[in-house]
Order: structure tokens, then C-alpha cells, then sequence
């Protein structure tokens, strides 16, 4: 076997563990998937986070990739369709696609499936509390309780490693081409969520002419609140 196909495969087993991973974290038996309280949860985040990336959605080099990542990775949406097209895809497009195109696949499953793991650890903290309601103060509470901070540091880790492998997709020639080439392939074959994901993130990347300087932002401005989070700072979210 040659290296690169080596590498593929490699690849390809770990989209598959991480799609096993990501059926049993959304099983309808775990009572929290079902919980008002997750809703409350995810659009609490979600409102925060466009708080804290204010800065970033302000500027015009930046706003295309800090978009992405607020709607497509840290969103308080459900990602089922993407990961389906991923699961029913992989054997085809891990020879297809760029290396870096599979491990941004990769990493923003393993990124969805460990921030819903952790959301749940945070619903049964708010049920402990009978929290129905969140402010910065209770979100700090039920925060701490879930704990976990080497996994909030891995969160953090798998955002930034998606990035990078977007931003190394923009730097590769052809990529680009083969994207738009696949766009009626893929509707066709019922696999609009997955290309949409793609192609969002390629043209975000794209914009940043390198993507250091937004990369640094989220790793600073994310592991400064989770830091500050579990420190009980009095004022966590402050830029």
C-alpha cells in the first residue's frame, strides 16, 4: 500500500468512528436529546458567541470565516443531512477529495459530537438546578459542574484544526474547480448538505488570504472564556 492510500485509509476509519460516535451521542433514548432545556442551552451559546465574535463578524476580511464557524460548526442547528452525506459519500470521496478536505470532514464531525456530549453533561446540571432560564451567571454554574476542561480544550483544538485544513484546501491548486465540478454530482446524488458545508467553508477560507490571524482569534478569545469559566471569574465573556 502507498502512502497515500495508507493515509486514506487512516482517514476513512476514523470518519467512520467518528460517525459511530456520533449515533450513539444523538440516540433518542438518552432522555437529555429530548430536554427543552438543551434549546435553552444552544440558544443561549449561540447568542454569546455572536457577542464574543462581534469583532470578528465586523470585519470585512474575517466576517466570511467567522460566519462559518457560528453557523456551521458551532451552530445551534441539527447536522444530521451533513453527516449522512459524509457517511454515505466516504467510500467515494476518500479517493476524491484532498486530504485536507477529509480530515476538515473529520474533525467537524468529532466537533459536533463532543460539543452536543458536552451540551448534554450541561442539560443534567441545569435539570440538577431546575434551571429553565439561562443568565451569564447560571450559564457559569452549570458550566463549572459539567467540567470537563481537558475536553473544552480539545473543543477548541478541533475548531482550530478544521481551519487549518480548510485554510491548506484555499492554499492547494485544483481544489477550488473540483468543488464546483462536483456541485450537480452531488445533488444529484442527494449529497447537497455535505457539498453546501464544503463549499461555504472553502469560500470563507479563501477570503482570509491566510488564516492565522482569525485562527489565533478564536483559540485566544474561546480558551480566555473557558479559562476565565472555570476560574469563577465574575465577568468571563468581557473582550
Amino acid at each position: 500500500m502507498t502512502d497515500d492510500a495508507h493515509h486514506r485509509a487512516r482517514l476513512k476509519s476514523a470518519i467512520a468512528r467518528r460517525l459511530h460516535w456520533r449515533a450513539e451521542a444523538f440516540q433518542a433514548v438518552r432522555k437529555e436529546n429530548a430536554s427543552p432545556r438543551l434549546a435553552v442551552l444552544r440558544a443561549w451559546q449561540t447568542q454569546r458567541l455572536e457577542r464574543s465574535f462581534a469583532d470578528v463578524l465586523a470585519d470585512p476580511q474575517m466576517h466570511a470565516a467567522g460566519r462559518f464557524f457560528l453557523s456551521d460548526l458551532y451552530a445551534d442547528r441539527d447536522f444530521s443531512g451533513r453527516d449522512r452525506d459524509v457517511d454515505r459519500i466516504m467510500p467515494i470521496m476518500v479517493h476524491l477529495l484532498p486530504e485536507t478536505m477529509l480530515r476538515a470532514a473529520r474533525d467537524a464531525i468529532e466537533l459536533h459530537v463532543l460539543s452536543h456530549a458536552l451540551d448534554l453533561r450541561m442539560v443534567r446540571a441545569m435539570d440538577r438546578r431546575r434551571l429553565s432560564k439561562l443568565d451569564a451567571a447560571r450559564y457559569a454554574e452549570v458550566y463549572r459542574e459539567a467540567g470537563q476542561p481537558r475536553l473544552r480544550r480539545r473543543q477548541i483544538a478541533l475548531v482550530v484544526s478544521v481551519g487549518r485544513s480548510l485554510d491548506a484546501a484555499v492554499q492547494r491548486h485544483g481544489v477550488h474547480r473540483l468543488l464546483r465540478a462536483s456541485r450537480l454530482p452531488a445533488r444529484a446524488a442527494g449529497l447537497s448538505e455535505l457539498q453546501g458545508f464544503l463549499e461555504r467553508g472553502f469560500d470563507a477560507f479563501a477570503k482570509l488570504d491566510g488564516a492565522d490571524r482569525f485562527l489565533d482569534r478564536v483559540a485566544r478569545g474561546e480558551g480566555e472564556v473557558s479559562r476565565r469559566l472555570f476560574a469563577g471569574d465574575p465577568d468571563p465573556f468581557r473582550p
